[in-house]
């Protein structure tokens, strides 16, 4: 087991004890969480699979026994470990959550949700793991963080109203930008307006520094006047952006500490982006598929694996 199974369990055995010492019944009972990436994941390396396509050509039945048998040993294994751990515990009594009892209350749980009308359709992003198909949940993604170095990408985008004024945004995830709907800016911050060759790009003021290229400053606006301009989109001949209006939102979580100052928004790539949008209307465009690769109506792009290496997961 590991050690946040060791030390869970000793406080679940301390408290029971001390509560039914007190008189109390309880319930000495134990379980296992059977189903979640990890498993799969470790089945799939002892058959010496790497890719989804090929647990479908193993067959699920076959997959899904052999996930069953490494929970059922490894359930044993750690069950004679909490043993010598002192534990008292009613072993023969445990819960499984791959059980057809405890699959039958889930379902049963949503009907019940989806009779009151509590369920509905929807998007979100999240974290998406394109070799094992399948999206990744938080537990899942627990110590899967690291310091990374990334090539950003700044783009200047022209104004709708202004065509000799740009907007400098900046994206550490290009692969994205096929899907970019609007462009934030922190409202209190001040932005500089800096021309070169009879253009003027816009850029926050504390990080203009960074880009001598820009030419001198002739002036300086607050973010909340940039707020509702309508921009040329960095792809607006893809089938995907037609019909939309690209513009500036305001967004606190802009950090002046990076970048240009001025954010690359889409919202069907990312939980934050999404977030945002949703405060403030913005349509939505999700332009990869399960294996990372761009959708129909993203031109020569439709096929090709993202830029960007996908989201995966931890155990993989």
């Amino acid at each position: 087991m590991g050690i946040h199974h060791a030390w869970g369990r000793t406080f679940k055995d301390i408290v029971q004890r001390y509560r039914a010492l007190c008189g109390h019944e309880q319930r000495f009972q134990n379980g296992f969480d059977c189903q979640g990436l990890w498993v799969e994941v470790e089945v799939e390396k002892t058959l010496g699979f790497n890719s989804k396509r090929e647990i479908e050509s193993f067959g699920l039945e076959r997959f899904s026994r052999a996930c069953r048998e490494r929970v059922e040993h490894f359930a044993q294994v750690q069950t004679e470990q909490s043993k010598k751990l002192g534990q008292w515990m009613d072993w023969p009594s445990s819960y499984f959550t791959m059980s057809d009892a405890n699959i039958e209350y889930n379902w049963t749980f949503l009907k019940r949700c989806h009779e009151r009308g509590w369920l509905y359709p929807g998007h979100r992003p999240m974290p998406w793991c394109t070799r094992c198909g399948t999206s990744i949940s938080h537990h899942e993604m627990l110590d899967a963080y690291a310091e990374l170095s990334h090539e950003s990408v700044t783009v200047a985008l022209p104004l709708r109203d202004r065509p000799d004024h740009r907007l400098l945004v900046w994206t550490t995830t290009p692969w994205t930008l096929p899907a970019n709907v609007a462009a934030a800016v922190h409202p209190e911050l001040d932005y500089v307006a800096c021309e070169r060759a009879g253009t003027v790009y816009y850029v926050a003021a504390g990080l203009a520094g960074r880009y001598p290229a820009l030419g001198r400053p002739r002036g300086t606006v607050k973010g909340a006047e940039l707020v509702g301009l309508r921009y040329v989109g960095p792809f607006d001949a893809l089938p995907v952006q037609q019909g939309i209006e690209h513009r500036v939102v305001p967004w606190e979580e802009v950090s002046a500490e990076e970048g240009t100052g001025i954010v690359h928004i889409a919202p069907g790539c990312g939980l934050e982006d999404f977030e945002l949008g949703r405060r403030h209307g913005l349509p939505v465009i999700a332009p990869v598929d399960p294996e990372g690769r761009y959708l129909d109506g993203l031109g020569p792009s439709r096929g090709r694996r993202s830029s960007t290496p996908p989201l995966r997961s931890p155990r993989c």
